[in-house]
């Protein structure tokens, strides 16, 4: 008997089961690039603070094969920031120069304090303005001129070369933490502050965004009440962020990972060098190999101010030691940091080629930084 009859149904079974595939990985590929186009849609890119920093020559060399990235955490209150209250400008809560080395074996990362007095270089304004120079606050640079007088400020004091800046919003910055379920801290003592939505007991425990931002940002309730004191927190903080992400098996699972990809791209303002999914992960995948322990935190080495003990100012030759290690893509060593050595210099280490600072490791437990 002739088998076409028995080939014919089984062929039509298998054209079928082709085409349900393929229009199956149609779909799939659709969703993934709808995806992935609203993460890039996310991302806002600041293609004005460029143009406004000046002509190569007037700034910093380039470093050969390492990146310099300032990271802003901005105070401003616009959009879904208004929910923390109103203000007249915004000023950087938080700045921090990340040092990725050339062989993407290390990184450190450096918390400047906002309130250090420093000379702020005359800025160029997006209107064509100029400012004028003046001696104030760092945080000022912020609020007068924006991203790019920041950035001439950083590069003035430091003598390093600003490659990149991403710029942080409060909103941005809860999401980031809800999307990887929260971030382990731990309290020597109980907190409880109103201003910053904070009733914590002691001991450790994870918070949630909206906790995790009063953490970061409170001052007066927590510590020696000190900029000082709060930076080390955010420094502990982003320790064990790193360590939690790492962890979760967040970057193994679609459906853990694209929330957070969602929330740190609608967190960033980027500079063009940075503004797609595929920049960013560039500069992601190319620290993938990076042990946890050689992801650096330190605060750069400061003093009370001489004319007024509410400030800051640079401690030196520490703080340009520092500074020439990083120009130089040299290694940073740091010692876990105590009461008696917050000024960011181990205490018993004189300054020397070979200086420790205090701050901590990307692998330190959390507990043992509290």
């Amino acid at each position: 008997m002739p088998d076409g009859p028995i080939r014919t149904p089984r062929k039509r079974i298998l054209r079928r089961l082709a085409v349900g595939l393929g229009l199956l990985l149609v779909v799939a590929a659709g969703a993934a690039w709808i995806g992935y186009a609203a993460l890039n849609s996310n991302i806002r890119t600041d293609s004005t603070t460029g143009r406004l920093l000046g002509p190569d020559s007037s700034r910093p060399t380039q470093a050969n094969g390492a990146q310099n990235i300032l990271v802003i955490g901005s105070d401003s209150r616009a959009g879904a920031n208004s929910a923390y209250g109103s203000s007249a400008g915004a000023r950087s809560d938080t700045t921090i120069l990340l040092h990725v080395a050339r062989d993407r074996r290390s990184a450190v990362g450096v918390s400047l304090p906002r309130d250090a007095m420093v000379d702020v270089p005359a800025c160029t304004l997006p209107d064509g303005r100029v400012t004028d120079p003046y001696f104030g606050m760092f945080n000022s640079a912020f609020e007068k001129g924006g991203t790019a007088c920041t950035i001439r400020t950083v590069e003035a004091l430091t003598d390093i070369r600003i490659d990149h800046f991403v710029v942080v919003d409060f909103a941005g910055f809860k999401k980031m933490v809800d999307a990887i379920g929260g971030v382990p801290v731990c309290l020597s003592a109980p907190v409880s502050d109103n201003d910053a939505n904070l009733d914590l007991p002691a001991g450790r425990q994870t918070l949630n965004g909206e906790q995790a931002l009063g953490y970061v940002r409170v001052r007066y309730a927590l510590g020696d009440g000190s900029d000082t004191a709060r930076m080390g927190r955010q420094q502990d903080f982003l320790s064990s962020m790193v360590q939690q992400v790492e962890s979760s098996g967040v970057l193994l699972n679609p459906t853990r990972l694209y929330p957070l990809l969602d929330a740190a791209t609608s967190a960033l303002t980027v500079d063009p060098g940075l503004n797609s999914l595929d920049k960013l992960y560039g500069l992601a995948s190319s620290l993938s190999d990076m042990p946890s322990d050689r992801t650096t935190f330190l605060t750069a080495p400061r003093e009370p101010y001489a004319y007024d003990h509410n400030r800051d100012q640079f401690k030196q030759p520490d703080a340009n030691q520092l500074f020439e290690q990083l120009r130089n893509d040299q290694p940073v060593s740091v010692t876990p940091a105590s009461p008696a050595s917050a000024d960011g210099m181990s205490p018993a280490t004189p300054a020397s080629p070979a200086a420790t600072f205090t701050g901590r490791t990307g692998s330190q437990d959390i507990c043992a930084a509290s």
